[in-house]
This record gives structure tokens, sequence and C-alpha cells, in this order.
């Protein structure tokens, strides 16, 4: 029987070793180069069931080779400009100088959708359950960390990830992707073994166990090897820049700044996550965790990273702790939870944030969203300082979800917002698990995620596999879960509909506004103490329940805020005489809002909207809260410290947005606004605009930016009439119905931005067309195209005046759109201000208008950085007139295209304006104020 067993084992030995995947590599590092010469083996066995005769290896370093792989589009697509504009001996680059196999070359290529995968063809098929060594020699040219943080610095150091080539993951269909800085490699575990040689002026750090270190020279050689690896970040400083701390459970190893703390709170610190980590998750198979500042960077803990540090609200030990934590839990999980990142990411993402979550539970049961300014006068007024820690995750959630951006949690990883990618997403995950948790109580998620991860550890694993366990440990249905809350984006929103009470009960009628089958839960309040709660399931419409009353003062849905819920302002009923179900409440500035109140907020107004005003003085008061609500209203009086007069506005709007449809339509806007400003000196207009919008967008692609708008409006303007203009004789009194399609994609690479516009009059009726294209090329040369052509189909104005007429180069605004700050000055700086519309030119020339017909081509390109040349032609024909040839050319300075620009005239039909007297009275300037504008102009990286 032992001898049975024994000649069992001698069998089963050889496959067991097999099984092992394995890469064997010699790094030879060359910093005044920024090289790593490579030769590796790969050792890979196949545990499918199919036969292979192609291999895939991953080679992420070739991502940025060009200003066209997937990575450097990826860039584009957030407006990223830093890869754009980089030298090339900053960017990357690998080069296979061989691969083999049993000392036969292999043929292998690049593919194309794909440069950092090679497709390499075995000499013989692999079988289920063999094995393939290859042999690679490759030579690796590291890309300057400016672009994803890891890479060469400028000071010579190497923080190093996804720097060799791995072999692509086979589970049925090759798993292989391209690098898009999301951090999401999918690798099979591996034992790693690599011998590395670099000069002894580095300092080598790796979550690899250090077997040997040697000298000869000035060159060091180090044996680094680990058992059971996916991750293998190396780093190599010139200064000793991590720090060990040995714990019970592993050393982890740390350069995150440590907020000044004693070496004592330190090793405390370390020491306490190290338990929170293996009591919640299991003990950890490798002998060290690393986690960087790189890695926090990357993914901090928003909020605690946006203030500086001598008016943080937070503890010192309290931000060092999240910031250990949070970065621990990640790399912890993402060692030992093999998933495909770029499909499963949804189940390390949920498990971090949930663990923060019950860690500041555990730890700091009272800390505020605000901390310490929770508890200062004026401040903590603010409902925002009142709210737990924790209330962050599903506020910020819920802040992409009132936008209609939201994306499901099992959408693929480089489809997502970056957002959402960063955080919506992984914030919904770690509140849906909560939600679970409080819906399925004693302690069974807990439970289930140990089993989980004791059962997949170093294993591939997939969402299915997690919802087996926990459905097995509950009778309680969560199919929900697992299908509307992680695969589509159905928002959950309940209310109550009706109440009627009986002495010692309730009986309620609760409405499901989105029929999205999930468990709501419903209290009983006396004031704000809880009487009870139970959980109400299965609700797809209305449902109606009886429950006691026990001297309650009013039901709640949700009162624990557990459930992330879209509309939280209609979960109250009164129960006693009141005339409201929830209080008006006025605040001053805006706030988060306080589901238990209708809030009216009052905003200060301190604005300089033209030079006939001045500076505004003033107050609005409106109902918008930080998260976005679907009607809003807004009325503003306010003072023109210069104009002495009273001006303001009023603006209604309703935003329906349209969840199913096939043709794209993302949203309806209805508003309308009422305004009175001054459009000269002690001149007013009053300007009455009802309309609609419609946006359409690719809702399965929101990272397109693509967008096209149809729009109807109806413009009514009143102005004083200055009896003193000759320029403007006509009727001050008008309206215009103006329809227009805007189609729009803005990329940074490729922008194309179109519109037809049609407006109807008394007095005129004309229709417009403006193209727009700007290109961005390779080697960072910028060429901008602008055509524009308008035409009356109708005009009766002309005799009077040129008000309504098409202009050369400074559009008389009829309509009040545009952000003049001088709009009725003919001379002066304010008159010299641009806005690029109608016929866009640059020179004043003497035939400003047109009263017939328009057409214009306006151009420009780079001449060195942000100095461009630019040229502007066109026809434009008046009544009674020839058609007239206009021209001009000049210097364009871009800061920042569209906002902040300057125009030098150069040569025109004037002649050369350059030569001529009073030029800086010729000088053109764009420039933007506004700061909603201008922040558009960063928030577009993140939507």
């Amino acid at each position: 029987m032992k001898l049975s067993f024994l000649s069992s084992l001698f069998i089963l030995l050889p496959i067991l070793l097999l099984s092992q995947n394995k890469i064997d590599l010699k790094a030879n590092f060359d910093a005044e180069k920024k090289q790593i010469k490579i030769a590796q083996t790969i050792t890979y066995f196949n545990n499918s069931e199919a036969t292979l005769d192609t291999i895939y290896l991953n080679d992420w370093n070739q991502s940025f080779a060009t200003k066209t792989t997937p990575l450097a589009k990826r860039f584009a697509e957030e407006y990223n400009t830093d890869f754009h504009f980089a030298k090339n001996d900053d960017r990357g680059y690998s080069v296979i100088t061989s691969i083999k196999q049993n000392q036969q070359e292999l043929e292998f290529d690049r593919l194309i959708d794909h440069i950092d995968v090679v497709k390499v063809a075995l000499k013989s098929p692999l079988k289920p359950n063999e094995s393939y060594t290859i042999h690679l020699n490759y030579i690796v040219q590291v890309p300057s960390d400016k672009f994803t943080r890891y890479g060469i610095t400028s000071q010579g150091e190497f923080n190093l990830r996804y720097w060799y080539m791995t072999p692509a993951v086979y589970n049925g269909e090759w798993q292989y992707a391209s690098n898009k800085n999301l951090d999401d490699l999918f690798i099979p575990v591996a034992d790693l073994s690599f011998e590395l040689q670099f000069p002894n002026t580095y300092h080598v750090t790796s979550e690899l166990d250090q077997k040997d270190i040697s000298q000869k020279d000035s060159i060091l050689t180090v044996i680094l090897e680990g058992k059971d690896r996916v991750n293998s970040k190396l780093f190599l400083n010139k200064t000793k820049a991590f720090n060990q701390v040995q714990t019970d459970y592993f050393t982890m190893v740390s350069n995150i700044d440590d907020e000044n703390l004693s070496m004592i709170d330190n090793l405390v610190i370390t020491d306490q996550i190290s338990e929170y980590l293996t009591k919640n998750l299991g003990p950890y198979p490798h002998e060290k965790l690393l986690i960087t500042s790189i890695d926090y960077r990357k993914n901090p803990i928003y909020g605690l990273n946006l203030l500086p540090n001598f008016i943080r609200p937070f503890p010192d030990k309290f931000q060092y702790e999240l910031k250990i934590l949070k970065t621990a839990l990640n790399n912890y999980l993402d060692n030992i939870i093999i998933t495909n990142p770029r499909k499963d990411q949804w189940i390390i993402d949920g498990l971090q944030t949930y663990y923060l979550m019950k860690y500041v539970e555990e730890f700091y049961p009272d800390m505020k969203l605000a901390g310490s300014l929770s508890r200062i006068w004026g401040i903590r007024s603010f409902h925002a300082t009142q709210l737990d820690f924790n209330d962050q995750y599903a506020f910020l959630y819920m802040h992409m979800a009132r936008e209609n951006l939201d994306q499901p949690l099992s959408m693929e990883k480089d489809s997502l917002l970056k957002f959402n990618k960063n955080i919506a997403n992984k914030y919904k995950a770690g509140v849906g698990l909560r939600y679970v948790d409080n819906y399925i109580n004693k302690d069974v998620l807990e439970n289930s995620i140990k089993e989980y991860i004791s059962t997949y550890a170093l294993k591939e694993t997939t969402t299915k596999d997690f919802e087996t366990i926990l459905q097995a440990n509950t009778s309680k249905d969560l199919n929900w879960f697992f299908t509307d809350y992680l695969n589509t984006k159905k928002r959950i929103d309940f209310t109550i509909t009706d109440v009627e009470e009986s002495r010692d009960s309730v009986k309620l009628t609760i409405q499901n506004k989105t029929q999205t089958n999930v468990p709501i839960s419903l209290f009983v309040l006396n004031k704000d103490t809880v009487v009870s709660k139970i959980w109400l399931e299965n609700i797809t419409d209305t449902k109606t329940v009886t429950i006691p009353k026990e001297d309650g003062t009013k039901v709640v849905l949700n009162h624990d805020l557990i459930v992330p819920e879209f509309n939280q302002r209609d979960n109250t009923k009164s129960l006693t005489n009141s005339l409201l179900n929830r209080p008006i409440q006025f605040r001053l500035f805006k706030d988060i809002e306080d589901p238990s109140y209708n809030q009216v907020f009052f905003m200060p107004i301190i604005e300089f909207d033209n030079i006939y005003d001045g500076i505004v003085l003033g107050v609005k008061a409106y109902n918008k809260t930080i998260l976005k609500k679907r009607f809003y209203y807004k009325v503003s009086p306010q003072y023109g410290t210069r104009s002495n007069s009273l001006t303001g506005g009023i603006t209604l709007n309703y935003n329906q947005y349209i969840e199913n449809n096939d043709i794209n339509l993302f949203s309806i806007n209805y508003g309308i606004s009422a305004s009175y400003s001054s459009y000269a000196e002690d001149l007013f207009v009053r300007k009455l605009t009802p309309g609609v919008s419609l946006l359409f967008r690719d809702k399965e692609n929101l990272m397109s930016n693509k967008k096209q708008y149809v729009s109807m409006r109806y413009v009514d303007i009143n102005r004083d009439q200055d009896l003193g203009l000759d320029a403007d004789d006509t009727e001050p009194n008008y309206s215009v119905l103006d329809l227009r399609y805007n189609n729009i994609n803005k990329g940074l690479e490729d922008y194309i931005s179109w519109f037809t516009d049609v407006q109807f009059s008394k007095d005129f009726g004309k229709v417009a067309f403006n193209f727009e294209y700007r290109k961005l090329t390779e080697k960072s040369r910028q060429y901008n195209l602008r055509l524009f052509a308008g035409a009356f189909l109708y005009n009766d104005s002309y005799k009077t005046s040129d008000y309504f007429s098409f202009a050369l180069d400074r559009p008389t605004d009829y309509l009040f759109d545009y952000n003049y700050y001088g709009r009725s000055e003919d001379t002066g700086l304010f008159s010299q201000q641009i806005i690029i519309a109608e016929g866009g030119f640059k020179s004043k020339l003497d035939t400003p208008y047109a009263n017939e017909w328009i057409g214009t081509i306006n151009g420009s390109t780079t001449i060195w950085k942000y100095i461009l040349g630019y040229g502007d032609i066109g026809l434009l024909k008046n009544h009674g007139q020839e058609a007239q040839f206009v021209y001009d050319t000049g210097i364009r300075v871009s800061l920042i295209p569209d906002y902040f620009e300057l125009y030098f005239p150069v040569y025109s039909n004037l002649g050369w304006e350059i030569a001529q007297s009073q030029y800086a009275e010729k000088i053109r300037f764009v420039v933007t104020l506004d700061f909603k504008t201008l922040f558009g102009l960063f928030s577009r990286r993140w939507y």
C-alpha cells in the first residue's frame, strides 16, 4: 500500500512540477541609455483542453512606442497632452532580437491593433496538460515616468511595472489586451526568478524575496525569487526610499509619506492594518506586501488629497492610516485574487471600498466628512460638514448617476469614463456590498468573502464564483445584485404615495419609480429616533403594507441611506398634522442636499459681466445642490455699481434623461429664462427665451466625444432705444425663432464641429452653416480650418441698418448670446475683443457686414509652440453692390485655444497693417473670465 502511494507520487510529481508556470530572466540595467537588456525564459503550462499552435505575449513597454498606440489614444481621449508633446527620447519601446524554442528561431510579429502584444508561432503544437519553454532576448527602452508615474525619473531612478514580457492567459480563448494606463494586466500566476545587474549606486526594492547579492567592481548582482506571483514591481533608487516593518503577519514595505508621525505610531498603525487585513481577508501568501507612493497617488482617497497640509481637517494619524490601508487593501487583493481586471474589476474595487468603510466604522465611528471643520462655528451649519466620513462613497457615485454618466460595474474597464474608473464605480461596488450586508445580516457577507478568498486565492476566478458562494450562504434571493446592480445602470428610486393611519397601525403604499426590483428598507421614527425597521421586497410597481405605528411621528424609506437611491427627497411621510412632509430650509451658500428638508440656497454674487454695469453685486436664490437635480430654478437680482441700476435674471429649467431608445437620445432640456442688463451706456436690454434642446450621444460608449444637439428657442428682445446711434436705426424690439443642429466631436488630435442654423423674424430670415476642423499631427503641428456660409432668405432691415447683417469680424450679437464685455464699443480696448463667429476675420476691413450673403474660410497653422500664422479669405455680397473679395493674414498667439488668444494683423485688403499708424488698436483678443467655462477645460478629462 505504501509502495503504491510512493509510485503514484513519483508519477504525479513531473506533472505537478510542469503545471507551474515559470519566468526566469537576467536583466542588465543601463541608466545612462535608459535601457534594460533582458535574457528571459518562459515556461507556460497549458491547463486548457485545447491544443495551441500559437501563443501570445504581453509586451506593454512597447505601448509607449508611437503616438498611435492604444495607450497614446487613451491619453488623447482624456485630453492628456503630456505624451503627445513629449520628446521621442522620453517614450519607451522594446526591441526583440530573438525568440527561440529548443534553440530554434520562432516566427513572431506584433498585432496590428495591439502593438504591445506579440504573437508567436510554436514549432510544434502545445497539447493539453503540456508546457512550452521559450527563450527571449530583447532590449527595453524605459519611458519617462511623467506619463504613468512608472518609468525612469528625471534623476535616473527606475520605477518599474510591466517592464518585462509575460505570457497571456488562455482559458478557452486568449485574454490579451493593450496597455491603456489602467494597471490591469491579466497574466497567469508564475514562479519568478530574476538576476538583476545594476550600478552599486542604486538600492533595489521589490515584493520578491532577495536570495543573494554580490558585487563585482561597481556592479551589483541581485537574485530575486517569488512563488505564485502576478505582480513584480521593481524600484531602483539612489537613496534608500523604502521602509520595512516586520509584523506578526507579513513584512510591509512602503515609501508612502508618514505625515511626520513618530516611529512608534508608524509601527502601531502598520501592525494594526496588517492584523485587520489578515483577520478579514485571510493569511497573506507572501512574505512581503509592497505599497508605494505611486500606488497611492494613482488611487488616492479623494478628499484627503485635495487640501494643502496647513488646512487639512483630519488628524495626521487618521490620514496616514487610511492612505496605508487603501493602498494595502488594493495590493493585497490584487496579489491573491486572479480575475481579468478589465472585466471583473468590481470585485477588488468593491472589497477595497467595503473594508475601507468597515475600518472607519470600527476605529473612527465619529469621524465626519469635513473632519475638524465640522466643529467650527459657521462651517458646521453646512449639511456637508455633518455627514459621516463614509457617506462620501454613495455621494460620489450618485454624482455620476445624477449626471446620467454612470456606467455598469461589469462594463469593461477601458470603456469607463475616468471619473467612473477612478471613483464612482469603485464606490458603487463597495456601497453595493454594504447594501447586501445590511440586507442579509448575520455576518453572512464577510464570512462568504473569507470563503471566496480562501477557495480561489491564486486561482483564476470570476464574478460567478463569488455569486455561487454568497448565494449558498443565505436563504435570501440576491439575484438583483448580480443582475441589475452589477450589469446595468438602472437607478433605485422608491417613494411613499399614500398613508392611511389607524389607532395602532399605518397602511402605506410604496411605489417603485424605476421598476428596478431590489429590496428597500422602511423605518418608523418618533421624531429622530428609530422605532422600527423592516425590509420590503419584490416591489415591481406598487405595494401596500400595514405596519405597527408604535408611537411613530413619521415613516421614512431608506432612513439610514444604506440603499444608494437616486432621489431621497420623497421618502418621508409625516404621521402628524403637518402642512409639509419636509419643512422648508433657507441656507446661505450651496450645500450637499439634505433629504429631510426642502432647501432654498442663497449665494452672494460679485461678477463682472460688462463695462456698462461694472462690478455687479447681488444674490441668487436657487435650489441647485452639489448633486444635480432634474428641476432647477434660479432668481438673481443684482446691482450694477457703474450703471447704478438693478439688473439680474430668472431661470427655470427641467432636464429629462431618456433611458431607453434606439436613436441615442440622451436627454431633453426644457427651459425658460429672462434677464435684464446693460448693453450700452445707460441703455438696457430685456431678454426672454423659452426653448427646448435635445442631446444625442452614444450611451453605450460615453468615452466618445461625439455629441449632437437639436435646439429650438424663441428669443424676445426689448432694448432701450438710443436715438443718437446712427449705426443702428432698426426697431429696438424684435423676436427671433432660432432652430439649430450641432454636431460636435472634440478630440485632442482631431476636432470636428459643425452646425446649421435657421432664424426667422418679422424683418428677416436667414440660414447659416459653420464647419470647423482642427488637426494635431504626430509632429505636434496644429492645423485649423473653419468655413462659414450664410445667406438671407429675406431681409427687409438692410435699408436702415446692418444690425441683423452677417458680420465679417465682429458680430452685432442681436440674440445676446456672446460674452462681450463692451458690445457697443467702437473704439478703445473693449472694441478689440473678438469672438470667432460668422465671418471670423480679425482685421477691421472697410466692408464689415454682408446683408445678402457671405462665405469665408479661416485657417491657421503652427509656427512654433503656441504661436501660429493665420489667414482668412472670403466673399461677401451686399444689396446693390458687386460681390467683394476680402482677405487678411497675421500672427495668432494661442495660450489657451478659444479662451485666451491674441491676434496680430499683418497684411489684408488694407495693405501692410503692421506698418500702419495706431497699430495697437488693430490687435484683437479672445478672453474668457467665466469660471464655469474655464473649469470645463479641466473637468473634461474626467467626464
